[in-house]
């Protein structure tokens, strides 16, 4: 995966009042989330800020933001093909939502697991707006045509060849891939946000997997 995308203006919700500060963004935040230096529990902390920041202190906000969105732009990225500009979007979008919706957060979950479900539903909100992703969803002879193109190498695959990989596979099966493979869905989960069924996410996935291996010159 790239470095982090360059830093944008932020966007501004009603009055002109931004959720957080700008700087911050990812590219500035790599040591906060590495080093923990709260001195409670990440999931007790989370809730303290959750609390202060719904109660509209942005400092707060900040904090919840610099400790998950370099993860939450990971997922993204993937979700959008690689497109950085794609995945900031989203990930800015992410964190304007939740300080919408922050003062109607249960804590029936973790602030975490709350953040990265809605970061998901932004990307593919988005992806299901776009023609591409049913368009670029091309079936069983479409995903055949795109692994008979030429792996990049045939030597033992690193991480960036994988990532780049990942980007070659239609929107609908990269999704249902990196969801299930590399964030732990289920398949019901899947196949409700996707909008599709049980049995259809299980074949994407086995035809993502496959595209996967022939595009980093594998057998099966």
């Amino acid at each position: 995966m790239p470095a982090w995308p360059l830093r944008r203006p932020g966007k501004k919700i009603a009055g002109g009042f931004k959720p957080f500060r700008w700087p911050p963004h990812p590219t500035d935040m790599l040591d906060a989330t590495v080093t923990a230096t709260a001195p409670f529990p990440q999931a007790a902390d989370d809730a303290a800020l959750a609390r202060a920041a719904a109660a509209g202190d942005s400092h707060a906000y900040e904090r919840i933001y610099r400790r998950h969105a370099p993860r939450l732009y990971a997922l993204l990225w993937r979700l959008c093909g690689g497109s950085a500009a794609r995945a900031e979007d989203a990930l800015q979008e992410t964190f304007i939502q939740a300080w919408r919706k922050l003062p109607q957060f249960r804590f029936e979950s973790a602030l975490g697991t709350w953040l990265h479900r809605m970061a998901v539903n932004t990307a593919l909100m988005e992806l299901r707006a776009s023609a591409a992703f049913e368009a670029l969803d091309i079936g069983e002879g479409g995903m055949d045509v795109l692994a008979r193109m030429p792996a990049s190498s045939r030597c033992q695959a690193t991480g960036l060849d994988l990532e780049r990989a990942l980007e070659t596979l239609p929107p609908r099966a990269r999704a249902v891939l990196v969801l299930h493979d590399i964030e732990g869905w289920k398949h019901h989960e899947i196949a409700e946000e996707l909008q599709m069924a049980v049995g259809s996410s299980k074949a994407q996935l086995h035809r993502a997997r496959g595209l996967l291996r022939a595009r980093l010159g594998e057998t099966p």
